[in-house]
């Protein structure tokens, strides 16, 4: 039974996952993945795909779709995750009862030449300004709907600094978010959807300057449970098998800030050796649970039904 990786630049967690999971007796092997051309009869030679790289790369989202249709697991789900946003997710997770910074979705700023006037009659114009701030208070984060890695992120003191931002997002659909002023911040691995980690995290910190930092009485039992009982509740309800959630604490509330991460942060000499290890052991335990089926992917899929069970079998 083989677990193929898919990846991007990283280096230390492929090397390691096949290293620790080949010398494993966990009854599965790993591998890169190598695919070319691929046919649309084709059948996956993989139990288990580790997608940590597709998001980026439209040909490995299509061909991790297909390969599903061989009974594949993929880890994450390509379906849901080409469908997922972070707006979405902070709406639900409000409704499931998760503490959330108050957020208000914007209409973007620029739009294709095809876009005209007549596109957007739809839309409210000029958006109320004054009363979104009014609900979001300020300083805000403005951030894109969908986006990752810090990437096109503010933090907003003014009106005046919003607008100033806004105009400049081009047709990046964006996102007005509360700051939460926190005591303590934690990034938490869940891999499984049972699986938590909860990671002292220092954001103001660059990367690889000693963002996570290891400190046992950072959090009290109460609040670690809460938290670890919400990572469950969240990637249970969004699907994902794979997933870091990040919480801002302020006055011993933890506040979701961002928690649809996919492909998250995996690099050793980031994360640190305690947590990398972790990461390593609680992902390998998994690609063999599913690669055996003892716990059954794509279960959500409606589609799914119609696999043809000596195909996944076979595998």
């Amino acid at each position: 039974m083989k677990v193929g990786l898919l990846v991007g630049r990283e280096s230390s967690f492929p090397e390691e996952f096949i290293k620790y999971v080949n010398s494993s007796n966990l009854g599965i092997e790993a591998e890169m993945v190598k695919v070319g051309g691929y046919k649309a009869d084709e059948l996956s030679k993989y139990s288990v795909i580790i997608d940590r790289i597709s998001h980026e790369v439209p040909f490995y989202r299509s061909y991790l779709k297909a390969a599903a249709l061989s009974g594949t697991a993929i880890i994450n789900n390509p379906f849901w995750w080409s469908a997922d946003d972070k707006f979405f997710g902070t709406a639900l997770l409000e409704r499931l009862g998760i503490a959330i910074p108050k957020t208000v979705l914007l209409p973007q700023r620029g739009y294709i030449d095809a876009i005209t006037g007549e596109s957007l009659r739809n839309l409210e114009f000029p958006l109320d300004w004054k009363a979104i701030v009014e609900y979001t208070g300020m300083p805000a984060i403005m951030k894109p709907f969908d986006g990752g890695g810090w990437k096109n992120v503010y933090k907003l003191d003014s009106l005046e600094e919003l607008i100033y931002y806004y105009d400049r997002t081009g047709t990046i659909c964006m996102m007005l978010q509360e700051f939460i002023n926190f005591d303590r911040y934690v990034r938490c691995y869940t891999i499984g959807r049972k699986n938590v980690r909860i990671m002292p995290y220092d954001p103001s910190k660059p990367y690889l300057q000693g963002q996570y930092f290891l400190d046992k009485d950072y959090l009290d039992p109460k609040l670690e449970k809460r938290i670890i009982d919400d990572c469950i509740k969240l990637n249970e309800a969004l699907g994902y098998d794979m997933n870091t959630a990040e919480f801002a604490i302020r006055d011993g509330i933890p506040y979701a800030i961002d928690f649809t991460n996919p492909a998250p942060d995996a690099d050793l000499h980031s994360v640190g050796p305690e947590n990398f290890k972790w990461m390593i052991e609680a992902m390998a335990e998994l690609c063999a649970s599913y690669a055996k089926g003892k716990h059954q992917a794509n279960r959500d899929l409606k589609w799914s039904s119609f696999l043809n069970p000596k195909l996944v079998a076979a595998k």
